[in-house]
């Protein structure tokens, strides 16, 4: 046998045996997958369910097993074993085939932030589900009486009298109060964990568990800043001259309750067209099931499955997913006909859908959004259609006459929401941010100074109270709303490659996404069913052909 010979039989045993290692890898690697997802899907499925009801009633009983289902699923990504072993196969650079890459990297960073003393994970757990349980159930008053979320939005976009406006401002803000002195214990125990992990804090911890880079979101969100600044401001100069005209006062006069949102993330509804006016006579519900039915994504079986209006003791706000991975999902809310309705109900059905068209083939862990911010990505491409003019004709059946002058109006004020977002977005970050970095510093001032700086409000007279605490973000998805304004920014990407690439057009201009069964095509093919198989920048290349970018959201809204 000459040289030769020998070395590249020599090479082929070593590759061969490579392979072989590499093969003994991958399938302890499978086993160990499916021996968490065979112990951890039950208790995710029971847990759903539970947060659920928890939701719906309000029952002390419900928080309670919510938490100890919560702890269960956080014990079972605690073992220190089963997290060394992810590492080191993470190391290894053996595992090659692509799902098992992703659920490696998924459990990887579920195990990571749950490396922490079991005592200290289980105040954590407790802790939050106290915290939720007293804001579920909690009702701010106005002159001793009780009041609902429902009937403070009502007041506040509705009411001329600025001293019952303060009064309902003032009432959602209370719960924040309430609860803030258990909230910055949470941030200190849940910096105490991440700490003990090797983070700075714990924001830093869920931004790169999260599979995100700070420096890379600070950069957006600096240059978001820059971009929506003075555009933002003309805009919201605009609108203070129309409200202070409305309450007959200067503009200097204005407060934070002469908007139509306890913390400003919404229009005041002034543009020459009172869209709450076009949607009190028509029945909410059924535009949402009309609409997706009619671009193919029957939601028959999600909304008999939800939970839709009011009552005493039920979460205040809206939310929408599974409870399995198996599809079934559904919507909580405490529907009114109105427009700020009829977005959230497109919004959380957005999200619900997600959730039920996952391609149940795929592995397990798999079945779920890319990211957090691609299933927001997709609420969002259809909550903006609430405010879109020619939706509106479709679906309620306007004249063509009123078209020019709806559509005008109707895109100003999509233009102010989406800088309005992006302002009241750069508020959240910001302040998560310091939040964490610092929780004893004065929390309640620096929140002001940041409303002031991003969303130009003033502060009320008076010390600065907790107010800011009654936003239930900051307990139930904690450093998370960045993932709105990235939400966005994708959903004008899918925007833009639906309406020139997909239907060939040249102007988004009288485009309703209404009826066109290639919208629901496009969503369950591209983005629904892969769930997670992709890494979130891969799915979003393979649904518009380049990576998530701000160029359109910019063409779009900004300039």
């Amino acid at each position: 046998m000459n040289k030769a010979k020998s070395f590249f039989m020599v090479l082929s045993i070593l590759i061969f045996l490579a392979g072989c290692a590499q093969n003994q890898q991958e399938k302890k690697l499978a086993g160990f997958i499916k021996d968490y997802a065979d112990k951890f899907q039950p208790l995710e499925e029971q847990y759903n369910q539970v947060y659920w009801d928890a939701a719906a009633t309000g029952k002390k009983e419900k928080f309670e097993e919510q938490a100890n289902l919560e702890l269960k699923m956080r014990q079972l990504a605690s073992d220190p074993n089963g997290f060394a072993f992810l590492k080191k196969m993470k190391e290894s650079g053996q595992i090659k085939d692509a799902r098992l890459v992703r659920q490696l990297d998924k459990l990887y960073y579920a195990y990571l932030p749950n490396q922490i003393d079991p005592k200290l994970l289980a105040q954590t757990v407790e802790l939050n589900n106290k915290i939720q349980e007293t804001y579920n159930s909690y009702r701010g008053t106005i002159d001793g009486n009780a009041v609902t979320m429902s009937d403070i939005y009502t007041i506040l976009t509705t009411e001329g009298n600025t001293s019952k406006r303060e009064l309902a401002w003032k009432a959602s803000k209370q719960v924040g109060n309430v609860i803030v002195g258990d909230l910055i214990k949470l941030v200190k125990l849940r910096n105490e964990a991440a700490k003990k992990l090797g983070f700075d804090n714990y924001h830093t911890m869920m931004i790169v568990t999260g599979e995100q880079d700070t420096a890379e979101l600070d950069k957006i969100f600096n240059e978001l800043d820059e971009l929506s600044k003075e555009p933002f401001a003309k805009m919201k100069a605009e609108i203070d001259e129309l409200l202070a005209k409305s309450y007959g006062i200067g503009v200097s006069e204005l407060q934070p309750w002469h908007y139509h949102d306890p913390f400003f993330q919404r229009v005041p509804l002034l543009y020459d067209i009172d869209l709450d006016k076009y949607y009190a006579k028509a029945d909410v519900k059924e535009i949402v099931r009309k609409y997706y039915d009619g671009i193919g994504l029957p939601v028959d079986d999600i909304l008999a499955a939800s939970d839709l209006y009011d009552r005493p003791g039920k979460y205040p706000h809206a939310f929408g997913g599974a409870i399995d991975r198996k599809g079934h999902a559904r919507v909580l809310a405490n529907l009114q006909n109105t427009d700020r309705w009829m977005e959230t109900m497109l919004h959380e059905t957005g999200h619900a859908l997600y959730s039920k068209y996952h391609d149940t083939n795929e592995p397990y862990l798999l079945r779920e959004p890319a990211h957090n911010f691609t299933t927001e990505a997709a609420a969002m491409f259809f909550d903006r259609l609430s405010e879109n003019a020619y939706f509106m004709k479709e679906m309620l059946s306007l004249p063509d006459s009123q078209m020019e002058k709806m559509d005008t109006s109707c895109r100003k004020y999509q233009q102010f929401g989406k800088l309005l977002l992006a302002r009241w977005v750069l508020v959240m970050y910001n302040f998560e941010k310091q939040l964490y970095a610092n929780p004893d510093q004065d929390l309640n001032n620096l929140w002001w100074d940041l409303v002031e700086k991003y969303q130009f409000v003033k502060r009320p007279p008076g010390p600065a109270d907790a107010g800011w605490a009654s936003k239930l973000h900051f307990v139930i998805a904690p450093c998370y709303y960045h993932n709105y304004m990235l939400g966005e920014l994708l959903a004008s990407q899918w925007h833009h490659y639906l309406v020139y690439k997909v239907f060939g057009l040249k102007s988004d201009k009288g485009v309703s996404f209404v009826g066109d069964k290639r919208i629901g095509r496009f969503f369950r093919k591209q983005v629904f069913a892969p769930g997670a198989v992709y890494s979130w920048n891969e799915m979003i290349k393979r649904s518009t052909g380049e990576y998530l970018t701000p160029e359109y959201f910019v063409e779009q809204y900004v300039k």
